[in-house]
């Protein structure tokens, strides 16, 4: 537990006296923030459970594209 504590005191005191670094993460935050808020707006989770309703729907779907008809 004390070998946890000891990284931990080391990171926060590396992260503390950066100068450029701490611009840096600024700005990979910003990028993660705008790819995860921004993008999942625009592309979201469209799978056989959303885009079929039925049981029956399903298999159709699935059994066309296995047997290749469109």
């Amino acid at each position: 537990m004390n070998s946890i504590i000891s990284v931990y005191r080391f990171y926060l005191d590396g992260f503390k006296n950066m100068k450029i670094g701490k611009a840096l993460w600024k700005i990979i935050a910003f990028k993660l923030l705008v790819i995860f808020l921004f993008l999942n707006y625009f592309i979201h989770d469209r799978s056989i459970n959303t885009e079929y309703r039925t049981q029956q729907q399903k298999a159709d779907f699935v059994y066309n594209n296995l047997i290749g008809e469109r």
